[in-house]
């Protein structure tokens, strides 16, 4: 289990890489749910995500045969960019694995950072191939099996105890479960008394899947948020959750994108679906922690364009 220790050593090497978002109150939030809602701007990162954290951590963990291998990620998007980016302020050479189906401009940016991206045709056959390449020499960056990276994340969780009011609740999204796990071990040792709930999307449940086995599963995957759209979750941080986390919580693909439209609307941020669930979550933690509630979201990021947002925002009807 990461450890508040290790968490704390992370904030300490990515210091002055990575940015410390803004904690703010949120009025507009806090009138929609009916409760205070505290929000963690992690969207405001570099890279557009708190990808950006574990993958720095990660970077400079590396020895310099490692470094001089050069790296390998796979990613639905947003770890993708955080490693081109990261790679190529540290002179890391990074290879980003992709499915075709992640964002065009996920794609773009990470090859814009001097990236080598690889296409395949889903994530089942992403993380095969980035499985290969690591094999034959390249240092893998894992999104979330990675008790580094799991840390790094974790540092959202630090500054979220330092900077926040009282919260009674802390909702989080889940792909791998990397961000969860790191939130929920910073906040277990700083804010014990905050329960801290997960939330995916339809479609993307390797994580729920998980805790109903007994453990990582393969799930099958068809949500659009494919920067949620991880095939299984690791034992790591299975672990992690299972030990830490109130509940999961599923919502549908369409209320993920409502409620983008009202983070835009009523928090006035620019939100990628993979933070857009964060919405309809917290309204089922409302309803459920009742009077005296205190709801913390960390927006996980905003790597998302217009077009595709009004897209999917059209395909459900909610233009």
């Amino acid at each position: 289990m990461i450890g508040i220790s290790d968490i704390e050593a992370a904030a300490g090497r990515i210091a002055g890489h990575v940015v410390r978002t803004p904690t703010v109150a949120s009025p507009g939030l806090t009138e929609l749910l009916g409760v205070p809602v505290t929000a963690k701007l992690e969207l405001l990162q570099r890279t557009g995500s708190f990808k950006a954290r574990g993958a720095t951590a990660k970077l400079l963990s590396l020895s310099e045969a490692e470094r001089a291998a050069g790296v390998v990620a796979v990613s639905g998007g947003n770890h993708g960019i955080a490693l081109a980016v990261m790679a190529a302020a540290l002179d890391v050479k990074a290879t980003v694995v992709m499915p075709r189906t992640a964002p065009a401009r996920s794609l773009a940016l990470a090859g814009d950072a001097g990236a080598s991206v690889r296409l395949t045709d889903g994530m089942d056959s992403a993380f095969r191939l980035v499985t290969q390449l690591r094999d034959e020499g390249l240092t893998l960056v894992h999104p979330f099996d990675d008790p580094v990276v799991i840390a790094g994340q974790g540092t959202v969780g630090l500054e979220l105890a330092e900077d926040a009011d009282e919260l009674t609740d802390v909702v989080v999204s889940i792909g791998g479960g990397g961000l969860i796990a790191g939130v929920a071990a910073a906040l277990r040792a700083r804010r014990p008394g905050v329960r801290v709930w997960g939330v995916e999307t339809e479609g993307a449940e390797a994580m729920s899947a998980a805790l109903k086995a007994g453990g990582p599963v393969p799930v099958p995957l068809s949500s659009l948020v494919t920067t949620l759209s991880a095939p299984s979750v690791s034992r790591l941080t299975y672990e992690h959750v299972s030990a830490l986390v109130e509940e999961v919580l599923v919502v549908p693909d369409r209320d993920a994108v409502q409620g983008c439209l009202e983070l835009a609307e009523r928090a006035k941020v620019w939100a990628e679906p993979a933070a857009g669930c964060l919405l309809p979550a917290a309204r089922q933690v409302a309803a459920r922690a009742g009077d005296g509630a205190r709801i913390g979201l960390v927006v996980c990021g905003g790597n998302t364009a217009p077009a595709e947002l009004t897209g999917w925002a059209r395909r459900f009807s909610l233009l």
